[in-house]
């Protein structure tokens, strides 16, 4: 139930790297059942960014690493270097 209210939270949130790159906006994440733990974090890229448009994007979406948060408030910020 918490994992199902935290992501209503966080969609459609911007995503943008630490050094002010739009990513595009957050459309779901990957959470083992068991531990909770966050794996994963699916962005829609924004097609206007020319950093995002370097990104692999496989079905509409790009896959980001957990390792790549560095924050999430108004934006998430994501580590450029984790996820080029």
């Amino acid at each position: 139930m918490v994992k199902y209210v935290i992501a209503e939270q966080l969609v459609g949130k911007e995503v943008v790297t630490s050094d002010g790159f739009d990513v595009g906006k957050f459309v779901d994440a990957d959470l083992d059942e068991v531990t909770g733990k966050l794996s994963n974090i699916y962005v829609e890229p924004n097609l206007d960014s020319d950093f995002a448009n370097k990104l692999d994007v496989k079905s509409g979406v790009v896959k980001l690493p957990s390792v790549a948060l560095v924050a999430v408030n108004d934006y998430i910020v994501v580590d450029r270097k984790s996820i080029v």
